[in-house]
């Protein structure tokens, strides 16, 4: 009897290894495995059985959540959601995360260890911290009057502040509600199908993730060229650019839009916009030269991140001495983000540097205890002081006396650039207006804001596109905003 009893006893002791082990094996070994499986449904009841933290602006969430009563329980809400979407993004149960919602997903969702004391233990316990929030340094003043501005319109605006990097203001037009898409059913999928149908693509994050032809505004980083390599040496002085200027190689004349551009200075080049001074200083700079120059401005930079990544801006790395030609003046490949013009006028602004362009101050616990602090940082050196304290000048003269004067604001201190981007095959569409600028207080020491604006604008008649007339007062209500608010 003794040996059946012993014998069974060994059995049992073997189907309780063999238990222990096969446990190990699902919790340990297999569980990253099956947490991913498209069948289990665990990860998402989890993910929305508690609310979601919020994203705020100015300290106010524009962010919440909704118990929905269903499976998956909470569903994201949004404070003027249009108004913010190129901020915030989309947290959706059906299509999940995209800008902050995405990169700031962890504190949101509550499942960032720096949310807790024991971090550990929560990976032991299976357990989570409740949502945590982000603060962003978006200003609302901005962002609502940037909006307003580019009612009814398709474009973008983004606006800085020079000397830190906080991006003020990031407005994409026309634009969608993220709460659309919350939830689950054929409602969401309804919107889905919807947005993604529509010719004016509300869903394009215009500001960030969409590149235009800059045209004329991207003289300045012409112009920083010429300044920095010694092909200029005196703004004010004739730079010898012939009027009509024929493209080289080529038979084509180069137009200008204003008078009095046959051997003109810098400084009257950009206060009024010649084709061709800017064309020929940027062949007489030469491709190394000006691949030199837009990437010390972040140009054919892919790695952006703010912490939305943001699409790569362009310029060609091999060109015939044309096309050099065009480039330099914003046209041919050469491509932009308003971002990345905003960054243009921030280092013109902020003695040549460039601060690091950044949308999260800092996020938070619940209880609102800091988790993270965004601190400054530099992205780029992108001219010397010498040369931005020329480029401030030229800019300040073009909105006093030249084709920005519609960005002027009394009792301050306003430098811009105008510009008009062609595009299309043979330039036959409707042409993009462009405006980037910055402001000051003239006691303070540091700008206040720098921006850039584009307006698309299909429905305009082609020949009243103009930065100056189409952006330049979208750019002189944000700045303007931003002055009253230091």
């Amino acid at each position: 009897m003794i040996p059946c009893i012993r014998r069974a006893a060994g059995l049992c002791l073997l189907l309780l290894a063999a238990l222990l082990v096969n446990a190990v094996r699902v919790q340990l070994v297999e569980a990253p495995v099956l947490d991913k499986n498209p069948a289990n449904r665990r990860p998402a009841l989890a993910r929305y059985a508690e609310p979601r933290g919020n994203i705020l602006v100015g300290g106010r969430p524009v962010t919440g959540s909704r118990d929905s009563g269903g499976r998956l329980r909470h569903e994201r809400t949004y404070t003027e959601g249009p108004l913010y979407a190129p901020v915030t993004g989309y947290s959706s149960q059906t299509y999940g995360t995209t800008l902050l919602e995405h990169t700031e997903d962890t504190v949101l969702a509550g499942t960032s260890a720096m949310l807790t004391a024991l971090p550990l233990w929560r990976e032991f316990s299976r357990t989570r911290a409740p949502g945590g929030n982000v603060e962003t340094t978006i200003e609302a003043p901005l962002q609502r009057l940037a909006f307003e501005g580019l009612r009814g319109k398709r474009g973008a605006v983004a606006a800085l502040e020079p000397s830190s990097g906080r991006i003020l203001a990031l407005v994409s037009s026309p634009s969608y509600d993220p709460a659309a898409l919350s939830g689950t059913g054929r409602r969401t999928t309804g919107a889905w199908a919807r947005l993604n149908a529509r010719s004016d693509q509300p869903m394009l994050n215009r500001a960030l993730r969409q590149t235009y032809p800059p045209g004329s505004t991207f003289k300045l980083v012409t112009a920083a060229a010429a300044l920095e390599s010694g092909v200029v040496e005196d703004p004010d002085g004739p730079t010898g650019a012939p009027e009509p200027y024929l493209l080289p190689g080529t038979r084509t004349r180069l137009p200008n839009e204003a008078t009095g551009c046959g051997r003109a200075s810098l400084a009257y080049a950009i206060r009024w916009s010649c084709n061709t001074v800017m064309a020929h200083l940027g062949v007489t700079v030469g491709l190394p030269g000006m691949l030199e120059a837009v990437g010390r401005f972040g140009f054919n930079d892919g790695s952006l991140r703010v912490p939305s990544a943001v699409a790569r801006s362009h310029f060609d790395r091999e060109l015939t001495v044309d096309r050099l030609a065009l480039s330099s003046i914003g046209q041919y490949d050469t491509r932009a983000t308003p971002l990345q013009m905003a960054m243009v006028a921030a280092a013109v602004a902020n003695e040549g540097e460039i601060a690091h362009p950044y949308l999260v101050e800092r996020t938070t616990t619940a209880g609102g205890d800091t988790v993270r602090r965004q601190l400054r940082t530099s992205y780029r050196r992108a001219m010397r002081p010498t040369t931005a304290r020329v480029l401030q000048r030229l800019t300040v003269e073009a909105v006093e006396r030249g084709s920005g004067r519609r960005a002027a604001i009394p009792g301050a201190i306003v430098g811009g650039k105008t510009g008009t981007a062609q595009h299309g095959m043979d330039n036959i569409g409707t042409p993009y207006a462009w405006f980037i600028g910055w402001a000051k207080d003239p006691d303070e020491v540091r700008p206040a804001v720098a921006v850039a604006v584009v307006v698309e604008d299909a429905a305009a008649k082609r020949q009243d596109i103009s930065g100056g007339g189409s952006a330049a007062p979208i750019a002189r209500a944000v700045m303007a905003a931003a002055l009253r608010g230091r």
